[in-house]
């Protein structure tokens, strides 16, 4: 996987990958199983351009003192 950026938001936190255009979409499935599997992402988008490049983002909720909710305390 390539290039990698991330974006936090109130409840999630986002990450985009770029796959290169040699990529399989088996290797691909693959790559994003192992990913969630072992650091907790999940898939939600992916596009395919025509060049064969895949954007792929992830998220994840976000965890700690920064989600909970007003009133409680963490």
């Amino acid at each position: 996987m390539t290039r990698a950026e991330a974006v936090v938001d109130d409840d999630w936190e986002y990450r985009r990958v770029q796959l290169p255009p040699g990529v399989s979409r088996v290797t691909a499935a693959v790559q994003l199983a192992i990913q969630a599997e072992f650091t907790g992402w999940e898939l939600s988008n992916v596009r395919l351009y025509g060049d064969g490049t895949r954007r792929v983002w992830l998220r994840r909720r976000r965890r700690g003192e920064l989600c909970a909710p007003a009133g409680l305390i963490a």
